[in-house]
């Protein structure tokens, strides 16, 4: 049986390469599964056209509609003649994102695929870009895809927080693995655990002369290593693929990605929205951007999408 029977692939209609798509054909390639190739368009000056009747506004968006559906049919052409079962879903939205998760909502896809764009960094802190809200609102794991390719006997890296003794991280923690673990039995890929710990708090270090960084440090490192050590033992994981590093995860996760020239990164994202998002982020999104590979991004079990009708 697949691991994702229904995914949902978005193309870019700016660019010629579709990296995502390409992705999404070598994942099928590998496991099955169904395909949708999807886009949603709009033209505001389509809407504008007060001289014209809502029937004739209706049939200029059906219009752009079809040639995007056309557009589409010429990249599918070569997969489809390959076997690979490929539908087209265009839809008229001026929210791309939210097209996408309500599309999720709607025919229940269990994986979200989609290419990256690389983004400035001040921009994306105040910013919240179509990738941003589909990290955060998309109910199903989301790919996001950059350059890097899946090679044969790679590494996939499970971003975990074993330090944490609140429910959802320890639950994320299992789901992360787990994840990670379906895509390198698929990729016949390595799976590596890696924990990032705080240093010592600076402050407090100041503020209080009888406090030991040192003991605190050791104490602190001790805590996430027998941590990550007793997350490794369940899931088979040997002592020599989980990595324990002082530092925040947005630092250390892409140097050990580096470090292992990892084709994936798998991420928990909880999902944080409105103001405190939009000025603290999520970790998921201060890493991505610093990842030179995939990252799959996945919501806890009890994940409700905002966009959700009750």
């Amino acid at each position: 049986m697949s691991t994702y029977n229904n995914i949902l692939v978005v193309l870019d209609p700016t660019t010629e390469q579709q990296k995502a798509l390409n992705r999404a054909i070598e994942l099928v390639r590998l496991q099955g599964g169904k395909l949708t190739a999807f886009l949603s368009v709009y033209d505001f000056s389509y809407e504008m056209t007060t001289m014209l009747s809502g029937e004739e506004r209706e049939s200029m968006r059906q219009a752009v509609i079809k040639d995007r559906e056309l557009w589409i049919s010429d990249y599918l052409a070569a997969p489809r003649a390959g076997g690979i079962n490929i539908d087209i879903k265009v839809v008229w939205h001026n929210r791309p994102f939210e097209a996408i998760v309500l599309a999720v909502l709607e025919d229940n896809y269990d994986l979200v695929i989609k290419g990256t764009h690389d983004h400035d960094v001040l921009k994306s802190m105040i910013f919240t870009p179509t990738d941003w809200h589909i990290l955060r609102k998309c109910p199903c794991p989301v790919l996001l895809v950059k350059d890097h390719d899946w090679p044969k006997a790679g590494n996939i890296i499970a971003a975990v927080n074993a330090g944490s003794e609140q429910e959802h991280h320890l639950s994320l923690n299992q789901r992360v693995i787990t994840k990670a673990r379906q895509m390198a039995a698929m990729l016949s890929a390595e799976t590596h655990l890696v924990n990032a710990y705080p240093g010592t708090p600076v402050n407090i270090a100041i503020e209080i002369p009888e406090f030991n960084p040192q003991e605190y440090n050791s104490t602190m490192k001790h805590h996430h290593l027998d941590a990550v050590a007793k997350l490794a033992r369940q899931f088979d994981i040997a002592p020599t693929h989980y990595h324990v590093q002082e530092g925040m995860p947005e630092d250390v996760l892409p140097a050990i990605a580096k470090q292992l020239d990892a084709e994936m990164v798998v991420i928990g994202t909880i999902g944080r929205t409105g103001l405190s998002a939009a000025i603290i982020g999520n970790t998921a999104e201060h890493v991505i951007d610093r990842l030179d590979c995939d990252v799959l991004a996945v919501k806890p079990a009890n994940f409700v999408c905002p966009l959700q009708k009750d």
